[in-house]
């Protein structure tokens, strides 16, 4: 695109104005970008799609794990009758949503559900503003063509305006009103969930971790004055950083000593075999002790320790027999002189009380006098995301780690301007050609190269940086301070949210629209009132660059969810290059693909708000986000019943801030038009949009000020029922909460009004239960639906504890962990025999079962015997 110049001052600015609404591009190739960018990557999506379709069942492990493997628990996996090209289709037909929140996770669904939401947004933003918005845009009397004549931009009329600033409240009041009313919904879910039992008998339910602890808190005989009468049992945490690192030393070398001793079993195997040919005994089964000794000798492992002062080759199993036993004997001996010494407030503790309510009122409550002990807590924390080395920060330090890390992220996201404001420029080929002499060769490359080179290629490079972003974010935050691996991640979502929309949207679209803007930037930041007109003039512009980001993300991207090419590639790689041990085998064939929220909730919220913003200026941009979403829903449904295992879980709260997050798009949008209006001196337009934004902000502090308290705590009332066993009572089934709720207005108009039944059942009331949340949101309701389904608050998921489970379940790991059962691959010439029992002399425990050697010397183990893999038992859910 061509783009008249624009230029800005303080006097005549009216003529400013105009010039700015109506630079126009000069020759449109929007609608060039859209189709260069459709056809590759529709075609590289069905591509992506067939592949996956023909290697699927092939490669069970990597494209549907939850179908099978034995680390999911029978009752929780999804049900695949057959395994047949296109049985994955009638399964995700059949089996609903609601199958991830009872057999995966609350996150999983809640994620799920975001897209929908979202997706939602998207189409009724499309009902609502087609209609209306493209016929008034196209008849603005502007000299657009192609797409841009259904944008804002085309609109010459002020007249025309109105449209759009009325369209701004319907739309947006509706966008807010979603808002607050997922709110209520998952207010109402996360009080009944977090009340079942299943999930309020848990361990980590009913325990509160606090940071800073002071010496005398680490005590039992102090619990009760600390934390009240409901705390029954504590788990200190203090330094033990020599301690992990001698555990951490002999988990090496027992991997070091299986690798050792699986090449002497497959050597001394196949040179078994060669000498049983040489000697053309067929009859003769081959046999080690048929072995000519020097064989024997050359064939065991050597290498040269890096201890050693003559540097000389030792036997590694020896060596490593030896060290293993010695770095037992200083654990052991660090083990029984540990104590809790003097921690300057560098420690931690773990609290268990007796109930989940109790646990939720020592989270609130104001603990110590102290500003800084016994602060930050956490609750629901399981012992498997828990950062050991992260909770014995004394208080100070932390506070300084955080700033650190908060700083070095800022840093990130402004530097990262450049990257991105470089892709948004090469995407403007058209100015770069006039503007730049050396490129002025762009002028003559082909209409489809050109489309090619400003349609695809920036959205490409945009979603590659972008996705570089969440993993830098999350090492900054693990290494500085952050208790669990959740807490990281909820960082990371709300830093990787401001990334998403400063450097994906904004700065993105304002290079995309004029590749000179660079300079304005610092004078907006000195003139913040300025900042509508700067989005005013170059939000429109960027519009298709964001037709197309859709169009590719929407296709290859969630065509290679599907695919997930990278994991197959490196199983394989891995497995046949690199895995020789069976240990090796089953960690890389049984290791489920987790999923990141800090860094999906926040990209797929941009997608929302980029498609919110453009509402009223492209509304175009709605009905391709809503396409792209319902595919990377169709390809996150399938990862998330087939092959995702999440490895963290927010209970919710990601879903909250993710929320939260939408209403950027809504101020985005009334700023841009704010902005819009006033450069067109359109003042009623203006006025209509400025009580909207004043509107919205209050809304938002509203909301906040009464949902937060909510969404982060149990209520009092809600905590004394569950005492009481008051939640144990009958529910009422989903038909008859229907008939009992007396309460809904919608209902009781329609039975007045002697609707008949079934309009009643298909019309009022869905429209009821979305438009009055305060009923069908409620805990009691909410309690009925979890119950509506599938089996729920079952006996056998309800957990239950063992007195050695409940001693070690908080302990650090350096200070209960075994040492690892060395396990071998059973060969048919009984080596692998031989080993075990030359461990088991030494004092390591070893077996050979559940493991063998085939016939070409490779190893094989147990794939769908899990009960016959020794270092595998089932985890305890806490």
């Amino acid at each position: 695109m061509e783009f008249d110049t624009i230029t800005f001052g303080s006097h005549g600015m009216a003529n400013d104005n105009l010039s700015a609404m109506e630079a126009k591009p000069k020759g449109s190739a929007s609608l060039a970008a859209v189709v260069s960018a459709f056809v590759p990557t529709w075609v590289t999506g069905f591509i992506f799609i067939a592949i996956f379709v023909f290697i699927r069942h092939r490669y069970p492990n990597i494209y549907a794990p939850r179908t099978f493997i034995g680390t999911i628990s029978e009752k929780d996996r999804t049900p695949s009758p057959a395994r047949s090209y296109f049985d994955w289709v009638r399964t995700m037909h059949k089996v609903p949503d609601k199958f991830i929140l009872y057999h995966q996770s609350l996150d999983a669904y809640l994620y799920l559900r975001f897209l929908r939401t979202a997706i939602f947004i998207c189409l009724v933003g499309c009902c609502i503003t087609w209609p209306i918005l493209m016929p008034v845009n196209a008849s603005g009397g502007g000299s657009s063509t192609q797409l841009d004549m259904i944008g804002i931009g085309n609109v010459k009329n002020k007249g025309h305006f109105y449209a759009h600033a009325i369209i701004a409240w319907v739309f947006f009041g509706f966008v807010m009103f979603t808002v607050a009313r997922e709110r209520f919904w998952l207010i109402g879910l996360r009080q009944a969930w977090t009340l079942s039992k299943p999930v309020a008998k848990s361990l980590s339910s009913r325990t509160v971790l606090f940071l800073s602890a002071p010496k005398d808190a680490l005590e039992e005989r102090n619990s009760h004055q600390f934390f009240g009468e409901g705390a029954v049992r504590i788990w200190p945490v203090s330094k033990v950083e020599a301690l992990e690192s001698l555990v951490s030393s002999r988990k090496s070398k027992i991997e070091q000593l299986e690798t050792a001793e699986m090449s002497l079993i497959r050597k001394a195997y196949l040179e078994a075999r060669k000498h049983a040919r040489k000697n053309n005994s067929q009859n003769e089964r081959p046999s080690y002790e048929t072995l000519p000794d020097p064989v024997k000798k050359s064939i065991r492992p050597r290498h040269k320790p890096s201890t050693s002062p003559l540097k000389e080759k030792v036997d590694s199993i020896e060596w490593l027999r030896e060290k293993i036993k010695k770095e037992e004997e200083k654990i052991e001996d660090a083990r029984n002189a540990y104590e809790v010494g003097d921690t300057n407030g560098g420690a931690a503790v773990f609290v268990e009380f007796r109930t989940c309510a109790e646990a939720q009122r020592a989270c609130q409550q104001v603990t110590s006098s102290d500003l800084l002990a016994l602060g930050p807590r956490y609750i629901n924390v399981s012992p498997n995301e828990v950062i050991w080395n992260n909770l014995t920060i004394p208080p100070a330090r932390r506070i300084s780690e955080e700033g650190s890390s908060i700083a070095i992220v800022i840093a990130t996201i402004i530097f990262w301007s450049i990257p991105s404001g470089i892709i948004g420029t090469i995407s403007n080929i058209s100015y770069l050609a006039d503007n730049f002499q050396w490129l002025s060769f762009l002028k003559n490359l082909p209409d489809p190269v050109i489309g090619l080179l400003s349609g695809l290629i920036p959205p490409l490079a945009t979603s590659y940086l972008s996705k570089l972003v969440p993993t830098i974010f999350r090492n900054i935050f693990k290494s500085f301070g952050s208790p669990t691996n959740t807490a990281a991640e909820l960082k990371v979502q709300k830093w990787y949210y401001i990334f998403q929309v400063t450097q994906v949207f904004l700065v993105t679209a304002v290079f995309s629209g004029a590749a000179s803007v660079a300079g304005e930037l610092m004078d907006r930041v000195k003139d913040p009132t300025s900042i509508p007109e700067l989005l005013a003039r170059q939000l429109p512009k960027a519009s298709n660059f964001y037709l197309t980001y859709f169009i590719v993300q929407g296709t290859t991207s969630a065509a290679d969810n599907l695919l997930n090419y990278s994991d197959l590639l490196t199983y394989l790689f891995y497995d046949y290059f690199f895995d020789k041990t069976p240990r090796q085998k089953f960690i890389r064939y049984t290791s489920m693909k987790g999923i990141a929220w800090g860094k999906l909730f926040p990209k797929f919220a941009n997608f929302a708000i980029i498609a919110i913003a453009y509402s009223c200026i492209a509304p175009l941009v709605l009905g391709f986000a809503a396409a792209g979403l319902s595919l990377y829903y169709f390809s996150y449904r399938y990862n998330l019943l087939f092959v995702i295992q999440p490895k963290i879980d927010t209970k919710g709260q990601a879903y909250t801030v993710a929320l939260q997050h939408l209403l950027t798009g809504v101020y985005i949008a009334e700023l841009a038009l704010l902005g819009i209006f006033s450069l067109r001196s359109a003042t009623g337009p203006s006025i209509i949009i400025a009580i909207l934004l004043v509107v919205t902000a209050l809304y938002n502090v509203l909301t906040n000020k009464y949902l937060t308290p909510l969404e982060q705590f149990l209520p009092a009332d809600l905590a004394t029922m569950s005492e009481n066993g008051d939640e144990s009572t009958p529910l009422l089934s989903s038909a008859e909460e229907g008939r009992a709720q007396t309460t809904s207005r919608i209902q009781r108009l329609g039975q007045r009004a002697h609707v008949p039944q079934t309009v009643a059942q298909r019309a009022l009331d869905p429209i009821a239960r979305f438009f009055e949340p305060h009923v069908f949101a409620s805990y009691d309701a909410m309690r009925s639906w979890l119950q509506d389904g599938d089996a729920f608050e079952d006996e056998e998921d309800i957990p239950q504890y063992t007195e050695e489970q409940l001693q070690k379940a908080y302990l650090n790991p350096a200070l209960t962990s075994p040492t690892p059962l060395i396990w071998l691959a059973r060969d048919p010439i009984e080596v692998s025999k031989n080993e075990v029992a030359e461990n088991e002399e030494r004092g390591l425990k070893a077996t050979d079962q559940g493991a063998w050697l085939d016939e070409k010397g490779r190893v094989k183990w147990s794939v769908h015997e899990f009960g016959e893999v020794p270092v595998w038992k089932r985890g305890v859910r806490y």
